[in-house]
């Protein structure tokens, strides 16, 4: 049931029960203090009044109708509270009627409860002052307690005390009540907000209100939601520049195909069209079939250097075959073969351990367009690669390792108005698919790329790739 109830509902609960608690505390301890109260004003009265009888009757022995003073002094007795005075005559005196002393209070006695009465156990003390006048008894004057003045009046302290209590109690609980819920009203701004960002609307934004802790929470919610909306917005831009580069990286290959495979496949085809002929010929030419054999060789291997080519665009060779390491020494030689006068200088760390085919691939396209960018535009003499062990990265909920790669050329720097060409572009989409990072710094001694490269893990389902 408890579990059940809302924050707001368990707070003014609690609120309630502390104050009917309290309440019911303060009224317990006057039920508690009631009884010895009764007691110690039962006895101060009992004292009170046989002192003043004592004093009273003092005088007697001068009194010329000893008999006619005393019942005055009982009668002026009545003016006592909470007591009542009778005379006891003697035994030895006879059946004379004894003068009595009443309390005072003509008022109807106050109605109290009766389980009250057994609460304090009230009892009646009665004490007996012998009188004696020149050696003769007078009989004895008997005081007797009545304290049903002091419970009614102990019993009308509890119920005001019930009743001004409830009302404090009470408008100390609907003040209370109106500041917590209050207190608690951004809640459901932040309830609302949350439904909202959980169906997709990532604008939403809550404004902070209510004490600080629940305004901090407000603001980190609205970071949440500005964070989940460029997250977001990037994850459609990186879909859209994936759907972008397949289609021109088709377009290339496409044209590449057309304006290669197309003359040469045709040059073969004439070249078998002129084969057939001379073979059907009585007396074939064997200089023109030599020509034609060697021309359809030299078309041959240039069409097995180009689909070499385009092959290495779609996926390195030897990568699988060789690993990261061998391939990219292939690589790397090729480059300097073509270009000798520039030094490249590797440092790759054999402490990686396990990278995965994905990472292999990414550090692979990483190194090899960067090295394209360096050769086409820099004008760089020295190129250093260093890849390295970095420190875990989260992804998610879990740490994986990741690698660190980087690419330093001592050439002239990107133009300030310089534009990331689609390359580039495809390689920070493939870091970013992964988790990583990848960041291009310019200055006029050169340009440094660094990425940061999670191992051993898939990339997102809209970017496969090649």
């Amino acid at each position: 049931m408890w579990q059940k109830l809302s924050l707001r509902a368990r707070l003014n609960t609690l609120l309630a029960l502390v104050m009917v608690l309290g309440l019911v505390v303060n009224i317990a301890r006057l039920l508690l203090e009631a009884g010895p109260r009764v007691a110690a004003e039962d006895q101060s009265v009992i004292r009170l009044a046989r002192g003043f009888v004592e004093t009273s009757v003092s005088d007697l022995n001068d009194a010329p109708d000893p008999e006619a003073r005393l019942d005055q002094i009982v009668a002026g007795l009545k003016q006592l509270r909470h007591v009542s005075i009778a005379r006891e005559p003697h035994p030895a005196a006879g059946s004379a009627p004894a003068a009595s002393a009443s309390p005072s209070d003509p008022a109807e006695p106050r109605q109290v409860p009766e389980w009250f009465l057994s609460v304090i156990h009230p009892e009646q003390t009665t004490v007996r002052v012998p009188i004696a006048v020149n050696g003769r008894s007078l009989g004895s004057l008997v005081i007797t307690s009545h304290p049903t003045d002091e419970i009614a009046e102990i019993w009308d302290g509890i119920v005001t005390q019930i009743g001004i209590g409830s009302a404090i109690a009470l408008a100390l609980f609907l003040i209370t009540m109106t500041v917590v819920n209050r207190a608690l009203e951004p809640i459901k701004s932040l309830a609302d907000a949350m439904g909202s960002i959980e169906a997709g609307r990532y604008d939403t934004r809550v404004t902070p209100s209510g004490s600080p802790e629940l305004a901090a929470i407000c603001r980190k919610l609205n970071d949440l939601a500005s964070v989940l909306q460029t997250t977001v917005e990037d994850k459609q831009r990186l879909a859209e520049r994936v759907v972008s580069l397949q289609d021109v990286e088709r377009k290339e290959i496409a044209r590449d195909l057309h304006d290669e495979f197309g003359p040469y496949l045709f040059a073969l085809r004439a070249h078998t069209t002129s084969l057939t002929r001379l073979a059907d010929s009585p007396e074939p030419d064997l200089g023109a079939l030599r020509r034609h054999i060697g021309a359809m060789f030299d078309q041959v291997n240039a069409l097995q250097r180009f689909n070499r080519r385009v092959l290495e665009r779609l996926r390195p060779v030897g990568l699988a075959e060789l690993g990261l390491t061998d391939a990219l020494e292939a690589l790397l030689r090729l480059w300097r073969e073509t270009y000798p006068g520039v030094v490249i200088q590797t440092s790759i760390s054999p402490s990686l351990g396990a990278r995965g085919e994905t990472a292999e691939l990414t550090i692979y396209r990483i190194i090899q367009e960067a090295l394209t960018n360096v050769f086409r535009h820099a004008r760089a003499t020295e190129v250093d690669i260093t890849i390295a062990p970095a420190a875990p990265r989260r992804t998610g909920t879990a740490e994986t390792e990741a690698i660190m790669v980087s690419v330093r050329d001592n050439g002239a720097g990107l133009p300030a108005d310089h534009k990331q060409g689609f390359g580039m572009l495809g390689m920070r989409e493939r870091v970013l698919a992964l988790g990583g990072t990848m960041t291009v710094a310019s200055t006029n001694r050169g340009v440094t790329v660094e990425a940061l490269v999670p191992c051993g893990l898939q990339p997102s389902p809209i970017f496969q790739p090649t």
